[in-house]
């Protein structure tokens, strides 16, 4: 009997001693409280507790995999939907004969795509990630600005909250767009996509 009270009063003793860790945590994650993407309801929201070490490059370096993947998924989700609709690029996609509105959309038209096509697909992609989708030039504002110097499209012309804004509308799509493309691979697994879109 005094041995398990003696168990008990031992475990919750033990129970307080991670406070001073978690108080130590908390200074570290409001560093991050300010980031962009850190927006009603939620905030800051980490739940994996992957940066609850307040490392900036940890954090610099998810953000860039979150903005990159956000950005493939918006062109996945946008190019799935066209080709939902039927719309194809025009012409063949092999020599022998095979039109790209033969293949179909979502998996099957992944796995119909010829052997040789699927290597230049991989191999354009690869030329991406090495060369043109990074910062180059060291000129980069913030993570995920891959303008090189070269590209514009107005951006400088907009004052500090515009930017701001627009980087957390650009973050908040691809969110949107990554949980979108989830959703339509398994629904196209699942083999009823069809009836959640509407009539094309």
């Amino acid at each position: 009997m005094k041995s398990a009270v003696f168990a008990t009063l031992l475990a919750s003793a033990a129970a307080f001693a991670p406070v001073a860790q978690k108080a130590s945590s908390t200074m570290a994650l409001s560093a991050f409280t300010e980031e962009v993407g850190a927006q009603r309801p939620l905030g800051f929201f980490d739940p994996l507790g992957l940066v609850a070490d307040g490392d900036q490059e940890k954090f610099d370096r998810l953000r860039f995999v979150e903005i990159k993947h956000g950005r493939i998924c918006m062109l996945g989700v946008v190019g799935y939907l066209v080709n939902k609709a039927g719309i194809y690029l025009p012409g063949d996609i092999s020599m022998d004969g095979t039109k790209f509105s033969d293949l179909g959309s979502g998996w099957d038209a992944s796995t119909a795509v010829p052997v040789a096509g699927a290597l230049q697909v991989l191999a354009f992609a690869g030329f991406l990630e090495l060369a043109v989708m990074k910062d180059v030039t060291g000129e980069n504002e913030f993570v995920g600005d891959f303008r090189n110097g070269a590209i514009d499209f107005g951006w400088d012309s907009f004052d500090e909250e515009t930017k701001m804004a627009k980087r957390a509308i650009e973050l908040n799509q691809g969110r949107a767009a990554q949980m979108g493309m989830l959703g339509l691979m398994v629904h196209d697994k699942l083999g009823n996509v069809d009836s959640l879109l509407p009539p094309f």
